[in-house]
């Protein structure tokens, strides 16, 4: 029993070294090269420049790294855990933060952008960037299926759906288009779609799809690096929205997700841990695009992606270390 619990120990040590070369390191440098970048090029705008770079990653670098995925993912039953746990968790999570800001004091002197802001914030992870990279370092190459059926079964319908209007009704805009609509002009969708469907049809396409997932590898490099641009650094302060968010999207929400994998029929399964992780995930970079379009509190928001991704890097950390625990 004690060889056991040695070797255990051994390889969460192996395991706990490998998230911070591969995942946390990389992670960080991205982050803050996106941090130093607008001090370092002085006259750039800001705005522009992650403007661009979110329109070629969502135009040309996404949907060929989510056909990949969904090319060269194994589709089963057991994968469906992952989003509908997510899922859950997600809608968990929008739900007690619409509580905490309108029926609690929590939300008294809060505008309804910035309670907009809030509940984004709280609701929405970076399942895909920060899932990525991390889910990919836990579990090799079984784990990089995950992130893109959570992002693409749980929360991009999420985002473009709810999530739209709890930004339409609390914010300052003129925006009508309907959510179908916008979804099915997002390409990474039709990627996927693709992806799926050449999965599907037992199509010999190797070549294309390793083509595929080496034309789309900027896209978690890029996106963490305008991460690291829509940060305001220069104003970090903490405030009370600040925790509410943290406690919500960092805590509650996996503690959830980790009930409902707990519940799940049989033991906690890979699937299962990487929903209870993709729960965990900090807030999306996403937030800040809809809080621009919709008229909510931008500051608000950025304030808590930037603390939610410099808490994260220790708390997923943590979750990680709850599930496998529970686990073995």
């Amino acid at each position: 029993m004690s060889a056991r619990l040695f070797a255990s120990r051994l390889m969460s040590a192996e395991l706990a070294q490998q998230l911070l070369l591969k995942t946390l390191l990389p992670l960080s440098l991205l982050i803050a090269a996106g941090a130093i970048w607008p001090r370092w090029q002085s006259g750039i705008s800001v705005v522009g420049l992650r403007g661009e770079i979110n329109r070629l990653v969502l135009n040309f670098f996404a949907p060929m790294l989510f056909f990949a995925a969904g090319a060269s993912a194994t589709v089963d039953l057991a994968i469906l855990q992952v989003p509908l746990i997510l899922g859950a968790a997600t809608l968990f999570g929008l739900a007690l933060a619409a509580l905490a800001l309108f029926a609690t004091p929590l939300g008294r002197g809060l505008s309804r952008p910035q309670r907009g802001a809030i509940m984004l914030a709280s609701g929405f992870g970076n399942v895909l960037f920060f899932g990525y990279p991390f889910l990919t370092t836990v579990y090799g190459e079984s784990g990089a299926r995950y992130p893109f059926f959570a992002d693409m079964l749980a929360t991009t319908p999420l985002v473009w759906s709810l999530g739209v209007w709890i930004a339409f009704r609390c914010g300052k805009h003129a925006e009508h288009a309907s959510f179908l609509s916008m979804w099915l002009k997002l390409p990474p969708v039709w990627g996927f779609a693709a992806g799926i469907a050449v999965n599907l049809s037992g199509a010999a396409l190797d070549p294309l799809i390793e083509a595929a997932r080496w034309a789309g590898s900027p896209t978690i490099p890029l996106m963490l690096f305008v991460l690291g641009l829509t940060i305001p650094w220069h104003d970090l302060r903490p405030q009370k929205a600040v925790f509410v968010a943290l406690g919500i999207k960092l805590a509650l929400m996996p503690l959830l997700a980790l009930g409902i994998a707990l519940a799940w029929p049989g033991k906690l399964t890979e699937p299962g841990e990487a929903g209870v992780l993709e729960a965990a995930m900090p807030t999306m970079v996403m937030v800040i695009a809809l809080a621009d379009r919709f008229g909510l509190d931008t500051r608000l928001a950025g304030l808590i992606m930037g603390w939610s991704t410099l808490v994260g890097l220790v708390t997923l950390p943590f979750w990680l270390v709850v599930v496998k625990g529970i686990a073995s």
